[in-house]
């Protein structure tokens, strides 16, 4: 399954660093074209050399060659560009902190912090190290942006104590990587719209009703489902400015008549609709053209109702697998049960503002799955990107029943 993949391994600087000629033997030998960087660290414990024969490319250990008459620079935007995949291993506890920190002091997170594919990290220390609350914060914090772990074994150490810290097997980090890039495949040729964020509803030129929402979750799905090879469509509303994999089509909108319409434009073709955004309800009747100014004591806007972008769409609904959201404050199940059978809806995914961890602007959340047949499946507070895998799996199965 790595035949024809470009796998970058960045190799820190701890003992287990000696496997990595191992790691590299067993990638090539599965088909795999490999470039190894290493950080200055690293090469105490074994040569660029070496890796460069095996490779069969150059290895990377400085942002230039200090030891040319003429150097050239290591482009890291190039390199994270040119990978399917970022493997770092072994990840040392220096390592992890800086990822996690983002300081950029070598040519590994340099193209770490530049990489648009996915990142793998298989920590290395030894057994107090790893279980410090520091290294077990970074590690968390890791995975919430997104990235991979492989994670450390049982076994002996440098130290001589035995415990928790031994990198994984060079043959455990290749089958991995064989399942991820295998599980890549799921949604190929397949069309998925997703919606994210707030929409905004002019008052006037400056003013707007609005929510909170900050489209974290709607884009963690875009992410995951471009993972798995999807064409993917997000339509997305008014919120910060985001950087988002090139195979990911963003449509942005300000109002739910326009993301509407958005939708709409797409809505025929798709295979998998999941509608994350937090839709405005309501908006002003009459949006003054010029700023309102405070001169009254009291002011009153009269509003309308905004179009049910999800109603719409599952009354089109030919094909389609329509997920939806609820985001309720109380009788939660019921309501969204409701939800789920007036807009025709496969599947719901109810978020409750009582649960600790949930709601807007969060890196974590806990939901609720409710299926067609009414079946109700609560789950786990979560980082976002590891609901997003909850969400796009519980479509999965469910398509293929």
């Amino acid at each position: 399954m790595l035949r024809g993949k470009k796998i970058l391994l960045g190799i820190s600087g701890g003992i287990a660093a000696y496997k990595s000629a191992s790691l590299v033997r067993l990638l090539i030998k599965a088909g795999a074209e490999v470039k190894v960087m290493m950080t200055p660290a690293s090469t105490f414990f074994i040569t660029p050399l070496t890796l460069s024969v095996l490779s069969k490319n150059e290895v990377y250990t400085n942002f230039f060659d200090e030891k040319s008459s003429n150097p050239t620079w290591n482009n890291h935007v190039e390199l994270g560009l040119w990978a399917d995949a970022l493997v770092i291993a072994p990840a040392t506890a220096s390592t992890l902190s800086k990822m996690a920190s983002g300081q950029c002091d070598n040519i590994l997170l340099a193209t770490y912090l530049s990489a648009k594919c996915p990142v793998f990290f298989a920590p290395t220390m030894d057994l107090d190290m790893y279980q410090h609350p520091s290294t077990v914060k970074n590690i968390q914090t890791l995975i919430s942006y997104g990235n991979h772990l492989i994670p450390a074994t049982t076994g002996e150490l440098a130290s001589g104590l035995h415990g928790e810290g031994r990198m994984a097997e060079p043959e455990t980090i290749v089958d991995l990587l064989q399942d991820f890039l295998k599980k890549k495949e799921t949604l190929k040729n397949k069309k998925v719209l997703i919606t994210a964020g707030p929409t905004h509803e002019a008052i006037d030129p400056v003013r707007f009703i609005g929510n909170h929402s900050t489209g974290k979750m709607g884009i963690a799905l875009a992410q995951e489902t471009a993972l798995l090879g999807a064409e993917v469509t997000l339509v997305l509303g008014p919120i910060a400015e985001i950087s988002l994999p090139e195979n990911i089509k963003v449509i942005k909108v300000q109002s739910a008549q326009q993301m509407l319409q958005a939708c709409l434009s797409v809505y025929e073709s798709q295979d998998i609709v999941i509608a994350a955004a937090a839709v405005a309800d309501y908006r002003p009747e009459v949006v003054a053209l010029e700023k309102i100014k405070k001169e009254a004591d009291s002011f009153t806007i009269q509003l309308v109702k905004n179009p049910d972008i999800l109603f719409t769409l599952g009354q089109q609904k030919i094909k389609q697998f329509l997920v939806g959201f609820a985001l309720e404050t109380n009788n939660e199940i019921e309501n969204a049960q409701k939800k789920l059978k007036t807009k025709n809806l496969d599947l719901i995914v109810l978020n409750s503002l009582q649960d600790e961890g949930a709601g807007f602007a969060k890196n974590t959340n806990k939901i609720t799955f409710i299926t067609k047949d009414l079946v109700v499946e609560p789950m786990p507070l979560k980082p976002k990107n590891q609901v997003a895998v909850d969400i796009i799996n519980k479509i999965l199965s469910l398509r293929n029943e």
